[in-house]
């Protein structure tokens, strides 16, 4: 979880100019070249220019030709730690809106690859008058600039900059938001356009509220299938060597950022992250928040996160190599996705019960006709003999997460992976979970159904729903380990308490981060994808998640045949501020509140915690 921390920089901003110890700096300008002249609408290089922007005359402007992505600055000429900017933007009807979310940058590189961020800006802006904002960056930068906002033309009527002659240090770099701040340059400003083209990129990230930096070349491509068609689209990004991100346990080059964008809590992603880690799967992908900037354009907040590869804190099985190809080394490590958008990819087979399968690992530039031959044969195999060739325990925990969450993806998309020497297939890790929680019209409302999502309106790939059936409908011993599952981790915390909480702290925890982004993407009132009703505030979007978790709950207990009866009486101190429930000693339920019950011994439950409690 995110540590709590004051976003001071969206705080500092003055409409008046005090009197400040730093000289306002000069030097050659520098940035987009061509520009638009709004009397003809034509491209030009004479007309409303770049230098427009530091003539002093807040009635002259710079406009660009293209809409997005361009940028006026200034070559200082040495290195400058920056203390103050200002900016006004044109002054005209829409001139106020064309600065909100503007980015100034600083950089020691001509192209601006290893550019760091200044300062955003979180309102609108003020015609006629300059605004400013103090600069939190120690770091000393010879190049400066403002990226005006996607789709504004960069609109600008004067820039200034302030500072003092130096090269700092990276002892305190700027974040946009208390979330880490994840900065992204590509070679010559391209922009990633498919999931096949891997540009050349500088990758930044800026956490601990600003004390750390890692900065590093990698690659930067589109990822995802339907999420690619959002208008704000999600990445993934490729270190040239491993790296140690934010608090993730892996070492590696791969790591995603997921869009979230039809998810307006931002957190669905997350929460069942957490779902997963209680119900005790094997590996559990690491993600948290993060703000995006591209190219000096921010993007808004995404979820950072594992790729799911194979490594020994992710996917933890014998990586393979093209030479493993007879006995045991053919035997392992195969990652697989069952997968309904298979048939896009290179590397994939149908199975004989018709469900199509990616191979993840090895990679579909090194798989050898033999691995694939061996990987799709048991594949085969545990299908028509899944009690023997099935990790049904792993299994069973990806089915609760999935039907916990009301996710109606699960078997649309499902990792699975077989060990080297191993006659198992493992199931998971957990993954896409934007349209669970209550976030699919096409289901909605998931506790209003009688039956398990899957089997009732979930989506599913292939012959799933009959491969999942023959298990956990058909088969009374897959049925009672699944109850001992559930048991073990409803003793072990996995209630709505404990997880109405963790929604609380990301609640929090996204407060400034959400602001930004539906300032960025304006949508809170629109359906977007597959959203039932929209609420229109961030808020109510969360207490969607908070209604979810407390139905879903007593929904799940009730399909299982289950009763939650505490195992054990701890002598912690019952805060009645906080939710919990109330059993008797047989562990019955008796609800949410202690008003009205009649005298006798009763059973307190707050999270993990239990109490008695007598009642006169």
């Amino acid at each position: 979880m995110i540590k709590k921390r004051l976003c001071a920089q969206i705080l500092m901003v003055s409409l008046l100019t005090p009197a400040f110890a730093d000289n306002l700096l000069k030097g050659t300008v520098i940035g987009t070249t061509e520009s638009v002249n709004y009397q003809n609408n034509a491209k030009t290089t004479t007309i409303n220019t770049r230098e427009n922007a530091f003539d002093g005359d807040l009635n002259t402007f710079f406009a660009s030709w293209e809409r997005s992505y361009t940028w006026t600055g200034l070559d200082l000429g040495e290195p400058y730690v920056i203390t103050r900017v200002g900016w006004s933007p044109r002054n005209d009807g829409l001139g106020e809106q064309r600065v909100l979310l503007g980015v100034f940058e600083g950089a020691n590189r001509e192209d601006f690859m290893d550019a760091l961020p200044l300062y955003v800006i979180p309102e609108n802006g003020k015609i006629g008058t300059m605004s400013y904002a103090d600069i939190q960056c120690s770091k000393g930068f010879r190049y400066v600039r403002y990226v005006g906002p996607s789709d504004a033309r960069c609109n600008i009527a004067e820039l200034e900059f302030y500072g003092h002659p130096g090269a700092g240090d990276n002892s305190h770099l700027y974040q946009v938001t208390n979330l880490p701040t994840v900065s992204i340059h590509t070679l010559n400003g391209e922009i990633p356009y498919d999931k096949e083209h891997q540009i050349a990129s500088q990758l930044t990230i800026i956490s601990d509220n600003g004390s750390k930096l890692l900065s590093e070349p990698g690659t930067t491509r589109e990822r995802g299938n339907a999420s690619r068609d959002f208008p704000k689209k999600p990445w993934r990004i490729k270190f040239d060597t491993k790296q140690n991100v934010l608090d993730a346990p892996a070492k590696a080059k791969k790591w995603t950022l997921i869009n979230n964008y039809g998810d307006k809590t931002l957190m669905r992603n997350l929460l069942a992250f957490e779902l997963s880690r209680r119900l005790g799967m094997d590996y559990t992908p690491y993600g948290t928040a993060v703000d995006v900037l591209l190219n000096g354009e921010y993007k808004g907040c995404y979820q950072l996160c594992d790729q799911v590869t194979i490594n020994k804190n992710r996917v933890n099985i014998t990586e393979m190599t093209p030479e493993d190809n007879q006995g045991v080394a053919l035997t392992g490590g195969y990652l697989i996705e069952v997968d309904a958008y298979a048939w896009q990819e290179k590397s994939w087979f149908n199975s004989n019960k018709g469900n199509p399968v990616t191979i993840k690992s090895p990679d579909e530039d090194e798989i050898t006709a033999r691995q694939k031959q061996y990987i799709s044969n048991f594949f085969n195999k545990m299908e028509n003999q899944w009690s023997t060739y099935l990790d049904l325990n792993s299994f069973l925990r990806h089915f609760l997460v999935g039907e916990l969450s009301g996710n109606t993806d699960t078997y649309w998309s499902v990792f699975m992976y077989k060990q080297r020497d191993e006659d198992l297939m493992h199931v998971g890790p957990v993954w896409d979970f934007d349209l669970a929680f209550n976030n699919d019209q096409r289901i909605y409302p998931v506790n209003g159904h009688r039956d398990y999502l899957y089997r009732d309106g979930g989506s599913c790939a292939g012959q799933m729903r009959t491969f999942v059936d023959n298990i956990v409908v058909k088969d009374a011993a897959a049925k009672r380990q699944m109850l001992a599952i559930w048991d073990e981790a409803r003793q072990s915390g996995l209630t709505e308490e404990n997880m109405i909480a963790y929604i609380d702290r990301w609640e929090a925890d996204l407060q400034q981060s959400q602001h930004l982004n539906f300032l960025r993407w304006p949508i809170l009132n629109q359906r977007v994808h597959q959203n039932p009703p929209t609420k229109g505030s961030f808020q109510a979007e969360v207490e969607v998640l908070r209604t979810y978790m407390k139905e879903r709950f007593a929904w799940m207990d009730k399909k299982l045949g289950y009763t939650y009866r505490p195992n054990a009486i701890s002598e912690l101190p019952l805060d009645k501020t906080q939710p919990y429930q109330v059993f008797s000693l047989s562990g019955q339920p008796y609800g949410n509140s202690l008003e009205g019950l009649s005298p006798g011994i009763y059973i307190i439950r707050q999270g993990s915690a239990t109490q008695k409690i007598v009642v006169r």
